[in-house]
């Protein structure tokens, strides 16, 4: 079989998939049938993706080999090599490791659903629903799709378990979520070794943001161990501060949230997926070297997933919630010239909108205009220029504009 993959190789093919067809040059085909390509384009748009990209096996309806200039042949099934070495490693290995995903690098958590499944939904509906996630703890076959994999993503979750996490302390599990994928990275086993084959590239990487939850014991433990320097962070708990300061009007809360408050507040999580967290927490609390023994327990490692998985959802609806001064502000925006003349509306296209003065007046204007103060933000005293932490409804933007112009109007 290794040398019908390899005729195969640099040849333009074209894959089917069940949401897509693309077309690319054939870089590698792994053993378990996933395809790599470079070149590729999806043919349904016509859009042309830069690098390369995986496609897994799970996904693939068929795959194509397009025919050679001047060769005059047919298409060539390519999947059907696949599928005869699939019916090759049957034969040798029995129907017990005969799965397209089976390997000694992979712990799958069940038969009925492999790890590279990596289904997952938010769905109160399905909340019996079993999360799939790829266990990477050897460098082959794994490794290398997987750093792939997050190289290609503009925004992954990021998680480490250990014991005392820090300089000091020891780093058994790195885990990394993607819209699509889980990879859990089994760091006692890998060793320094996995951030060298591209982890760091990853981590270190500014166009990725990297979403995490109180990233100051980790990083300092990526830092001085490993030479890992953390770059475009979004913490969720610094996230939940300064939403929480918003909120109150520049109150701080008395501490900090744990990522289990956080989730709860946030994003309501099913409450299945509360309880196996916690007792993954419990757990590791009670015996902290269980972070150390392998094989690692199945009910951890779903633990583990689910936290990388939840803490890559937790970053939308706190985003939504510390972008809503600049919604309410668009709110106001939108309705400038609803509500008053149309008479001059071509004269004034390219004037500075009127109610984009309200960031740039100063406390003693605010106060003037009738603001309430209780909601007004703070203020620069020596500049005049007011922080943008306000929040302003429709009815003050629109009293807004009529004591202004009043006040314009007056000699």
């Amino acid at each position: 079989m290794a040398l019908s993959r390899e005729r195969f190789l640099e040849k333009t093919v074209k894959i089917t998939l069940k949401c897509g067809v693309f077309q690319g040059v054939l870089c590698h085909v792994n053993p378990d049938r996933s395809f790599l390509l470079r070149a590729v384009k999806n043919l349904e748009t016509g859009r042309s993706i830069p690098g390369v990209k995986l496609f897994f096996d799970r996904e693939i309806v068929n795959v194509e080999l397009l025919d050679e200039p001047d060769s005059g042949k047919g298409t060539a099934m390519l999947s059907e090599c696949t599928s005869a070495d699939e019916g090759n490693k049957q034969a040798d290995t029995g129907p017990e490791d005969c799965g397209p995903w089976s390997s000694p690098c992979v712990s799958l958590e069940s038969q009925r659903r492999p790890s590279d499944t990596l289904k997952y939904s938010l769905s109160e509906e399905k909340e019996e629903e079993d999360v799939g996630y790829t266990v990477v703890d050897c460098f082959q076959q794994k490794f290398g799709p997987a750093v792939l994999h997050l190289k290609q993503q503009h925004v992954v979750s990021i998680a480490g378990e250990g014991v005392n996490l820090c300089r000091h302390g020891k780093l058994s599990w790195l885990e990394i979520a993607t819209e699509r994928h889980i990879f859990l990275f089994d760091i006692f086993l890998l060793g320094p070794q996995a951030f060298k084959n591209g982890l760091q590239m990853v981590l270190q990487d500014k166009n990725i943001v990297k979403v995490m939850h109180d990233c100051r014991w980790i990083s300092d433990c990526l830092f001085h161990q490993y030479g890992v320097l953390l770059f475009n962070v979004f913490d969720t708990q610094v996230a939940d501060v300064l939403q929480f300061s918003m909120e109150t009007g520049g109150f701080l809360p008395h501490r900090v949230c744990t990522l289990q408050e956080c989730l709860m507040q946030h994003l309501k999580i099913p409450s299945k997926w509360d309880a196996i967290m916690k007792h993954g927490q419990q757990t590791a609390s009670e015996n902290p070297d269980i972070w150390f023994l392998r094989p690692f327990p199945a009910s951890l490692l779903k633990a583990l997933a689910l936290k990388a998985m939840n803490l890559l959802l937790l970053r939308s609806p706190l985003m939504d919630k510390l972008m809503s001064d600049l919604t309410a502000v668009v709110t106001g925006y939108s309705n400038t010239y609803q509500t008053g003349s149309g008479d001059h509306l071509e004269s004034t296209k390219f004037q500075f909108p009127l109610v984009l003065h309200l960031w740039t007046l100063g406390e003693q204007q605010c106060g003037t205009m009738g603001l309430n103060s209780s909601r007004s933000p703070v203020s620069n005293s020596n500049t005049g220029v007011l922080c943008l932490t306000a929040v302003f409804s429709r009815q003050d933007l629109v009293h807004f504009q009529h004591c202004f112009s009043r006040s314009s109007a007056s000699p």
